[in-house]
């Protein structure tokens, strides 16, 4: 038998009653919508924080949010290249992939970073389910350009295993690769923008290795808090925007022109980055919404509950 005066010595705090208070509403609001996440870059390089974002999107499966992953794994890919005396080569940004290449990134993508992926979903519940862009070909593709070799340009998206997938509660965690003629290689920014737009999906996440999207990166007083999707097509328009930013905001206009209600850019090396941003009414990154910018302000009416949740640990 334990006393109440052992086990809480300090008294009883308040703050997990207000915390559950305050999300009561952003609960109702987002009970049964879907939102891709797209993740990728250096936030996946560290093992503990990659088991963290895992944990915090079973999370956002248990309160009602219907999850869909999309990953890369370029830095993999990288050092695999390596080991093989394979040159590096990118043009425009993207990965020239020769018919050998394209071996090793098909190996990297679904039997290395997807497998780890699911592995660490999976240790909070039997959720995540691993597939690549070629199972029952979800995402489709044509070669992009002679020049680039494997490299594909998405030209269609089937949705039945992954809407099948959410209906039976599980979580889909796609590779970034795509079938064709032959097996291509994707960008995994413009496949998450192409499979949201595909499904309807509710918002798009984008978990990159910056704190979201710069006006004059990397000048810290330029990180953009919110902007209007004419605004994103400005930018994309103009030549300040850096070359790793262009995949990640075009795929957000793609998928608030389709219909997708708002697309977040964020730091994901940043503990509950996600929850951060999708839980709090200011965020942490960077929100584009397809509402003019006048009306960008206080969207979310969740309060500060991630915030508090971070400050309590």
């Amino acid at each position: 038998m334990k006393y109440a005066m052992q086990a809480r010595a300090e008294g009883v705090s308040s703050t997990a009653g207000e915390i559950l208070y305050e999300a009561m509403p952003w609960i109702k609001q987002v009970t049964g919508k879907t939102i891709v996440i797209k993740y990728g870059g250096s936030a996946m390089e560290n093992p503990e924080l990659a088991a963290e974002v895992m944990a915090d999107i079973v999370l956002l499966k248990i309160i009602g949010i219907n999850p869909v992953l999309v990953h890369g794994g370029g830095k993999a890919i990288n050092r695999v290249f390596d080991q093989f005396d394979i040159p590096v080569e990118f043009v425009d940004g993207q990965r020239v992939t020769t018919e050998a290449a394209m071996d090793l990134v098909r190996m990297v993508l679904t039997g290395e970073v997807n497998q780890q992926l699911v592995e660490a979903m999976n240790a909070h519940g039997n959720m995540g389910v691993g597939i690549s862009g070629t199972d029952a070909g979800v995402i489709v593709a044509e070669q992009a350009s002679p020049a680039l070799g494997r490299v594909g340009k998405i030209t269609r998206i089937n949705t039945p295993l992954i809407e099948d997938l959410v209906a039976d509660d599980y979580i889909p965690i796609i590779a970034s690769i795509a079938i064709g003629e032959a097996c291509y290689n994707v960008n995994a920014d413009i496949a998450a923008g192409y499979i949201a737009a595909a499904i309807g999906a509710h918002k798009i996440i984008f978990l990159t290795d910056v704190d979201g999207l710069y006006e004059n990166y990397p000048d810290p007083a330029s990180l953009i808090a919110e902007m209007s999707l004419g605004e994103a097509e400005a930018m994309i328009r103009g030549d300040k925007l850096a070359s790793g930013m262009i995949p990640k905001l075009t795929s957000c206009v793609r998928a608030l022109e389709s219909g997708v209600n708002g697309a977040h850019i964020i730091n994901g090396k940043v503990p509950h980055a996600l929850l951060l941003e999708m839980l709090t009414d200011s965020g942490m990154g960077t929100m584009v919404t397809g509402l003019a910018s006048s009306q960008c302000l206080n969207l979310s009416p969740v309060g500060k509950f991630a915030a508090k949740l971070i400050e309590n640990r």
